[in-house]
């Protein structure tokens, strides 16, 4: 008897915790989309590029730390490019490795909550149309449009402070 109503107690003390769980998830998810939100409202970010997706071929893992950072009025771009190239420098270029003002910034929340981010750089090697999207779990896609080069996207994760 006295072994029942010990299980009794333990099944009674888990259904009772369970939905404080449930809450508490839900509450640490709507913590970090605000503090997404607020971060990408700074305009002071960084997105760590894990897979580039060039037009042509396959979807490429990197090793390398790679990323796309937002600072105030200027945009530090370290990323790798594959694809074709129309018009370069001889020797190949920078690619989208550069440092540049931004122009054309804009950043808009769509209706599920997702930071839409679009902005124009320029180098004396080619311009640059970005397109970011930032979702409330923190992952990230980017967009890249290019004058000179074929398209490329990538896939990566914002950085946050923890």
């Amino acid at each position: 008897m006295k072994k029942k109503k010990q299980i009794f107690m333990l099944l009674l003390a888990l259904l009772v915790g369970l939905p404080l769980s449930a809450q508490s998830k839900q509450e640490k998810k709507e913590q970090k989309k605000e503090a997404i939100k607020k971060l990408i409202a700074s305009e002071n970010y960084k997105i760590d590029v894990r897979t580039a997706m060039p037009m042509r071929g396959r979807s490429i893992p990197l090793t390398s730390p790679y990323s796309l950072e937002i600072r105030n009025d200027s945009v530090i771009s370290y990323l790798p490019y594959f694809g074709r190239a129309y018009s370069i420098p001889y020797g190949g270029g920078d690619g989208l490795d550069f440092k540049a003002p931004l122009k054309e910034y804009d950043m808009k929340m769509d209706k599920k909550g997702n930071a839409v981010i679009e902005f124009v750089a320029r180098n004396p090697e080619d311009r640059y149309e970005f397109r970011a999207k930032v979702y409330t779990n923190g992952e990230a896609s980017i967009n890249v449009n290019m004058q000179n080069r074929q398209s490329i996207s990538f896939q990566g994760e914002l950085e946050m402070e923890d």
